[in-house]
């Protein structure tokens, strides 16, 4: 007997019912688990697009942001250059007013030196002449020497006639007492003893201290030994050993005075 015949129509229905119902709870779950699967998926796939949207939105950030940094860099290159080129400018600039500067400087120093000279050859100044100081006008200063000048290239008639000018016009001059030395000098070499006699103790009167005043004293001793005057010369050689005792002009004004005797 088959199993058909063996169920009844009752319990057939049942098993048939209960075995569709089977079937039917097996394709709802597997449908169930599809669905589920497949919004699984969708969710991941969604994930995924965003997480590339943000990476993306991130890259065009980065990229912005490269693209803000080039521009600012390529401003600030230009601003170097600027100050670059400002710091040249200036630099040159300063190295302009630096020389401007310096001739200004140049040109006061010029200034400077041409005025002082200038003073100098106007403002009378202090000399010293055979250990003696005083005040001198610069041109008497220059007719003194000029005088002395022909006086050392030994034309003694010109000397003479300087040297006798200079005294005439300067009578208070600090030089008068060399200026009457040598006049004196340059008239004891033209011969012309009693006015080198006058002037020699016109000198001394004046200035018996004188660095030379030993000199002019034997000068005048032999000023007298040319005029033949040996008494005369022997009392002024006498007179130079004992003012002078210690100078060289007493050394040969005694020599002179042993040859006298």
């Amino acid at each position: 007997m088959s199993i058909h015949t063996q169920l009844r129509p009752a319990a057939w229905r049942r098993t048939a019912a209960a075995f569709a119902a089977a079937l039917c709870l097996g394709a709802s779950s597997v449908a169930s688990a599809a669905l589920f699967e497949d919004d699984e998926a969708r969710r991941a796939i969604l994930e995924l697009r965003q997480q590339r949207a943000n990476a993306d939105r991130l890259a065009e950030e980065q990229r912005q942001e490269i693209s803000q940094l080039r521009r600012s860099l390529l401003d600030l290159q230009t601003q170097i250059e600027m100050l670059r080129g400002e710091i040249a400018r200036l630099n040159g600039q300063n190295e302009q007013q630096l020389r401007d500067l310096a001739d200004i400087q140049r040109r006061q120093k010029d200034i400077a030196q041409g005025v002082d000279e200038r003073l100098r050859k106007v403002e009378p100044s202090k000399v010293s002449v055979d250990g003696r100081e005083f005040i001198a006008d610069p041109t008497e200063s220059r007719e003194f020497e000029a005088a002395l000048a022909i006086f050392r290239k030994g034309d003694f008639p010109a000397a003479q006639a300087a040297f006798a000018e200079f005294i005439k016009r300067y009578p208070q001059s600090g030089f008068r007492p060399t200026a009457l030395f040598w006049l004196g000098n340059a008239q004891y070499a033209t011969r012309n003893y009693n006015e080198a006699i006058a002037n020699f103790r016109s000198m001394l009167s004046l200035a018996p201290d004188h660095a030379k005043a030993p000199e002019a004293v034997l000068s005048i001793a032999n000023c007298q030994i040319e005029l033949k005057d040996t008494r005369a010369a022997r009392r002024t050689l006498e007179d130079l050993t004992k003012a002078y005792p210690q100078s060289e002009a007493a050394q040969a004004g005694r020599e002179r005075l042993s040859r006298l005797r």
